[in-house]
């Protein structure tokens, strides 16, 4: 049987110098990790819909979408998760816990060395390079 696959949008929400991201709850898949704020796409939502959606819910925070990074696709022992990762400036809201343990921001020194599920590090890397090139 083939696994199910999952459409996910992350936010990659920047103010600043420093970068958005989400501790999950312990009880959750893949719980005490750092995450960017996102989840699944729901039917006829853009990427870009869902991530500014899932930002609003899980952090309070608004933002204006700049630019969509290539998708990674990432395969688990039960699943096939597809993240399309959207870069965001943040507009308003500070962070509020909503649908995690914390959130906070973190400079780009302390976002390379948190603890994340591994397909994050390939969307940690391109978000990073691709401020650097957009300041």
């Amino acid at each position: 049987m083939p696994k199910p696959v999952h459409e996910i949008a992350l936010a990659i929400v920047f103010r600043d110098d420093h970068w958005l991201v989400a501790k999950r709850r312990h009880d959750a898949n893949l719980g005490n990790l750092w995450e960017f704020p996102g989840g699944k796409c729901r039917p006829h939502e853009t990427p870009t819909q869902a991530a500014l959606r899932e930002l609003a819910e899980e952090c309070a925070v608004r933002a204006r979408p700049l630019h969509v990074l290539d998708a990674v696709t990432w395969e688990y022992a039960d699943r096939i998760v597809r993240l399309t990762p959207v870069i965001v400036r943040w507009e308003a809201g500070e962070p509020q816990s909503l649908g995690n343990e914390v959130c906070r921001w973190v400079d780009a020194e302390e976002l390379q060395r948190l603890e994340m599920p591994s397909a994050n590090a390939v969307i940690v890397r391109a978000a990073l390079d691709w401020r650097s090139r957009n300041p």
